[in-house]
């Protein structure tokens, strides 16, 4: 189980290093709203 530090971390890391504060903090709070797995579902729901 991966902890919300290192979770947060992965996320900043991805990020181009040109990134602004802003994208930065909108990638996170992305990530916050929807879950990998939430996503997923409602995509699924969308194809049916």
């Amino acid at each position: 189980m991966i902890s919300t530090k290192e979770y947060m971390t992965k996320i900043i890391e991805e990020q181009p290093d040109d990134s602004s504060y802003e994208e930065i903090l909108r990638e996170l709070a992305f990530a916050r709203m929807i879950s990998d797995d939430e996503m997923k579902k409602r995509i699924k729901s969308w194809q049916t």
